[in-house]
């Protein structure tokens, strides 16, 4: 057999079977990576959902989103739209993935050094308190004053997507800075939404889901390992949270952040399993119940359980909230009719400098106060010059932007809300991405190294007292 047919069926060893969603994902994800990829099927939604609502598809595409949906379990019964499955059921997933992410970087990824989580949580305060201080400006007194959640938050996939436009021209911290800020942002975001437009609250039903969360800690604390059953609880979590009066999607955070980051099985465990597994001989003796079959079924589970809990379900929910979740929420949200909308309207303009004036000022500003109080630092490779260009990217607020406004407005003054957000959002994208390429161009990199070096110099020469970081997380970050 020649070296070319032994290396075809060696690489075949590495082809797995696929899940139902990978024959729809991996043909895109082969061009561009899943945060990319999730990004430009987002904005293709969009651009259908604006079409439909201008075509003269418009009526039934409107009333598509209002067909009533209810579901009966026992004495309990919940009715909603489309519309309101979508944006209050299945967006629950989004926030669980964006606590799991959160969760992850805090335990596991760059955050876990304090000053620079410090960064990005300053940051994303900033990027939260401006914009709706500069809402407030235009819209104190008026009839859209309640919407200041609405200019707060930042959307991911779409910054991310932005991002990998520009490839290799800017540095990886860029990219984990802007994906830990929105992470951070969209919490905020969601806390928002349950201490601001949650309706009157239901006492009793909040004991129940506080009681719930209690047996999801006990479930995880005595051993239990299906990720299903979980996902039931959950569940049952969301409909209690749900008749509770507090915004349910609010489970999928406090869920998400529960999340057990530590492994079940070790490396070790796993190599010991694995060995007993190749020490036994070639043949078809795996079928049938011997001791090499049960060997190999342990395996199998041993290998799924060495990635930590928080790892398998970022992995199994992130192209189905990136390629199902928000492509229909976009679809639901985004059909705006032109027609009628004013673009002048106040609310219109206090929606759209919050976001192209707040977010940029906001970051920037909050982030340079932190790095000069030395309670952050700046990472290897990210100039000031970088920093405010991500905040302008950071004017993206598309999806948790129309998911609050759909909470905060009434009816009358939705489309000019979402003309806002979409205006604000294209702006920024393009104002964003000419700004980070122009400062990614060799001459102005080299024309700025000194001044960063001088900066990076100046912020380890003094280190914090409350903020020291342990020598063996400097060598784990090196």
């Amino acid at each position: 057999m020649d070296n070319k047919s032994k290396d075809g069926k060696k690489g075949h060893l590495f082809h797995l079977p696929k899940e139902h969603i990978d024959w729809v994902v991996h043909p895109i994800t082969r061009f561009v990576k899943i945060e990319a990829a999730a990004g430009v099927v987002l904005l293709l939604f969009t651009v259908l959902a604006l079409s439909l609502a201008n075509s003269p598809l418009r009526v039934p595409f409107s009333h598509l989103w209002q067909i009533s949906i209810g579901i009966n379990i026992g004495p309990l019964a919940f009715e909603r739209s489309l519309h309101g499955w979508i944006n209050d059921a299945i967006m629950t997933l989004f926030f669980f993935l964006i606590a799991l992410e959160l969760k992850r970087e805090l335990v596991l990824g760059e955050l876990r050094n304090p000053r620079l989580a410090m960064l990005s949580i300053s940051a994303a305060l900033g990027g939260m308190l401006v914009p709706a201080l500069i809402y407030l400006i235009f819209q104190y007194g008026e009839s859209g004053q309640s919407g200041w959640g609405t200019v707060m938050a930042t959307d991911t996939a779409f910054v991310i997507g932005c991002l990998a436009l520009l490839g290799k021209n800017i540095p990886k911290s860029l990219r984990i800075f802007m994906l830990s800020l929105a992470v951070v942002d969209d919490i905020g975001a969601i806390i928002v939404v349950a201490v601001g437009y949650s309706s009157s609250i239901d006492w009793i039903a909040i004991g129940l889901g506080v009681a719930g969360f209690v047996v999801i800690r006990a479930m995880a604390f005595i051993g239990i390992r299906s990720i299903t059953l979980f996902f039931i609880m959950g569940g049952l979590i969301w409909m209690v949270v749900d008749a509770s009066g507090i915004h349910p999607t609010v489970t999928g955070v406090i869920l998400g952040l529960m999340t057990p980051t530590t492994k079940w099985v070790s490396d070790d465990h796993l190599h010991a399993i694995m060995d007993r597994v190749v020490a036994y001989p070639r043949g078809d003796h795996w079928s049938g119940d011997t001791p090499d079959r049960q060997a190999l079924i342990t395996a199998e589970a041993a290998a799924r359980e060495t990635l930590s809990p928080v790892e398998r379900l970022e992995i199994m929910l992130h192209p189905w909230v990136g390629f199902v979740v928000m492509p229909l929420f976009a679809f639901a949200n985004a059909g705006i009719p032109l027609k009628g909308t004013s673009i002048t309207s106040t609310v219109t303009i206090a929606v759209f400098l919050g976001f192209v004036l707040g977010k940029p000022v906001g970051i920037f500003l909050f982030s340079w106060i932190a790095v000069q109080l030395r309670i952050a630092i700046l990472p290897k490779g990210l100039s000031w010059r970088m920093l405010f260009g991500g905040g302008m990217l950071a004017g993206i607020g598309f999806t948790m932007a129309l998911f609050i406004a759909n909470l905060a407005f009434s009816p009358e003054q939705i489309n000019a809300v979402k003309l806002g957000i979409l205006s604000a959002s294209v702006f920024s994208a393009l104002v964003g991405l000419t700004l980070l390429r122009y400062f990614s161009l060799p001459t102005n990199i080299t024309h700025h190294n000194r001044d960063h070096s001088e900066t990076l110099h100046d912020q380890t020469k003094t280190e914090d007292k409350y903020f020291k970081i342990p020598e063996h997380e400097h060598e784990s970050n090196n």
